[in-house]
């Protein structure tokens, strides 16, 4: 066996899908932002987002949003949204930050109009995930909420289904992947649980 030292990571990201989530601003036009605090259990999501970023405010009075998965291509959109916020003034939490109004534009990327929310999708992403706010949390230190979302409708590129399906076939798409403060687009499979629906047998054993 290895031996171990302790560590300190700066971050404890070790590898989450990257996301874009859409919700609406007051004025009604709509905030993108970037994001990677995620799991999901059934049909319901549970993201990890800031406090004082615009997309909590827009939640928390319109609850319609959207989860967009970039691929791998996308991680430029992703990162030209780094440092850019909704909130206008720029809150003094984030003072690298610019008030950027059209996040579409400063990332390239283009809305597409959603079917059961209100809020637009990112047409560029494979998969979209249409959902709605179900209950918002405060975290302990009030930095962060932790987000109950209901997905109401899910959209895939029909590239990503396994063929004669609607099911989404792991091994013809991979998000991209958010790992200690760098991105990621793997897409080696190793595996399967047997429940697989996908899957073109049982899984391997060695």
């Amino acid at each position: 066996m290895p031996s171990h030292v302790i560590a300190q990571p700066e971050t404890l990201y070790v590898g989450t899908p990257a996301y874009l989530i859409a919700s609406e601003n007051p004025d009604g036009t709509t905030n993108l932002a970037p994001a990677s605090s995620y799991w999901a259990l059934g049909n319901m999501l549970v993201l990890g987002l800031e406090t004082d970023g615009q997309t909590v405010t827009n939640l928390l009075e319109r609850g319609d949003m959207t989860v967009n998965f970039p691929s791998g291509e996308l991680w430029r959109a992703v990162i030209a949204l780094d440092g850019t916020t909704g909130r206008n003034p720029v809150p003094d939490g984030k003072p690298r930050f610019r008030h950027e109004p059209d996040k579409f534009g400063a990332a390239g990327l283009t809305p597409q109009e959603s079917e059961v929310v209100t809020v637009p999708r990112v047409a560029e992403c494979r998969l979209q995930f249409e959902a709605t706010l179900r209950r918002a949390t405060p975290g302990l230190d009030g930095s962060y909420y932790m987000v109950e979302a209901e997905v109401v409708r899910v959209h895939a590129d029909p590239e990503i289904l396994k063929p004669g399906t609607p099911l989404p076939d792991p091994s013809r798409w991979s998000p991209l992947v958010y790992r200690f403060r760098h991105f990621f687009a793997a897409h080696d499979e190793l595996g399967w649980l047997a429940k697989s629906p996908t899957a073109d047998g049982p899984p391997p054993t060695s």
